[in-house]
């Protein structure tokens, strides 16, 4: 990821929207906090809306690299949905070996993005 990092591109951690947002108080924010307390997984809806507004929010064009989004297939295929619709696509996909085999890998495997070779992500 340190490498990423220094590529002139946008790092969103998902991790990091949901920080923004708790620390924001608003309606998502506690909606957000009070599954993490009670140690729910977040729900593919939550996730959408935190991302959704960063996404369409962006220059379009713009390069970026995402950790912790998309999680599940219906995340990836929404994703894949709003790239569509601003005419842009993914230039590649790392995954790390613990989701290597996971359907969202799978789904970007069969569209030909995931790049096999995880030393770049892990170095």
């Amino acid at each position: 990821m340190n490498r990423i990092r220094s590529l002139t591109i946008e790092h969103v951690s998902l991790a990091d929207l949901i920080r923004q947002e708790i620390s924001r108080r608003s309606s998502l924010g506690s909606q957000v906090e009070r599954t993490i307390r009670q140690g729910s997984p977040l729900a593919d809806e939550t996730a959408l809306a935190l991302l959704r507004r960063w996404f369409w929010a962006r220059k379009p064009d713009a390069g970026f690299a995402l950790t912790g989004f998309p999680a599940t297939l219906l995340q990836a295929k929404v994703f894949d949905e709003w790239l569509d619709a601003r005419d842009e696509n993914l230039d590649g996909v790392f995954v790390d070996q613990a989701v290597s085999a996971g359907p969202v890998a799978e789904h970007y495997r069969t569209l030909g993005l995931v790049t096999e070779n995880l030393e770049f992500a892990a170095a």
